[in-house]
């Protein structure tokens, strides 16, 4: 068997995988790979791509091209244009990002198991209060109730995938809450073992409004060496030395397919919707999605009882 095999073979080791992902200076390090990304050294490049690959299928062929000088070029790299048709169906909401399918399902009340309020999961057997994703305080209860009944989505972007995030519908980005927080693995090793774990870490709340008046949300979540987040409505990166407002305030129409930012690096997405709306029929855990592939329908009756 060949080295890389062998390599990746010793990275799904879980407690090897959970040890060197997370029992280390989480922050450190992610500081850390926020500098050297931005090293512009070609040797530096071409051997960081070099030990990339050994992990990971890293495919840049739909890629704008371009001439890469950095790693930071590449973790954020635009993609050539027709490269993520976006599904037929206008009344749908599209997945915002390329992904795979984590937990989803509904928005369910968690009664006394946490806390009480809505929940969702991370994994099975793994809940979370959805307040405290959103923020703790009233306004974030206040939204995780009207939330409550509706539909989510968790979407893991690994290292290899493209990082940027786009517009699930024609909507408006009314406000941006920014949680700092700590820089846990979010791959699902951690998510078995770490409560809570996306509550924990650095996030941010993007408020989305649709034509009609319905709000969707979309929290993209941080991890270790991935905590920074570009936004095209926020003229300052979101990561772990922002010391700005936690509430940030937006008026920015967005076209469905719109891009709205990126990670500067992968992690994880999580979809919020309403009442009214359901996940498409064969949505798996498992499933790898990419951006502009339908994520979300209109709810009919049937929907709502299978989901409840």
């Amino acid at each position: 068997m060949t080295s890389r095999h062998w390599l990746r073979r010793l990275a799904l080791n879980e407690d090897l995988n959970f040890l060197l992902t997370n029992r280390v200076p989480r922050i450190a390090l992610t500081h850390f790979m926020g500098w050297f990304s931005r090293l512009r050294h070609r040797g530096v490049l071409k051997a960081s791509l070099a030990v990339w690959r050994l992990f990971t299928d890293l495919d840049l062929s739909d890629a704008q091209p371009t001439r890469y000088t950095c790693l930071h070029d590449v973790f954020t790299r635009a993609l050539r244009p027709g490269a993520r048709p976006l599904d037929p169906d206008p009344q749908g909401l599209v997945s915002p990002c390329d992904g795979i399918v984590g937990a989803h399902g509904r928005i369910g009340d968690a009664g006394d198991a946490t806390g009480g309020g809505p929940q969702i999961f991370q994994a099975k057997g793994f809940p979370y209060r959805l307040a405290d994703l959103l923020g703790d305080d009233a306004a974030g209860q206040a939204l995780a109730r009207r939330l409550q009944g509706g539909t989510y989505v968790t979407l893991r972007l690994t290292s290899a995938m493209y990082h940027r995030i786009h517009a699930p519908a024609d909507a408006r980005l009314r406000q941006v809450t920014y949680l700092s927080g700590d820089t846990w693995n979010v791959n699902p090793i951690a998510l078995k073992r770490v409560e809570r774990l996306f509550c924990r870490n650095e996030r941010a709340v993007l408020h989305l409004e649709l034509a009609d008046g319905t709000p969707l949300l979309l929290v993209p979540v941080a991890a270790i060496l991935v905590a920074s987040l570009r936004l095209h409505a926020i003229d300052v990166p979101l990561n772990l030395r922002y010391r700005g407002a936690h509430q940030l305030p937006c008026d920015q129409a967005y076209r469905r397919g719109d891009e709205l930012g990126w990670f500067e690096h992968g992690s994880t997405v999580i979809v919020l919707a309403p009442p009214g709306w359901a996940s498409v029929p064969g949505l798996g855990t498992g499933q790898a999605l990419r951006m502009g592939q339908a994520l979300l329908r209109r709810a009919c009756h049937e929907d709502v009882t299978h989901s409840s």
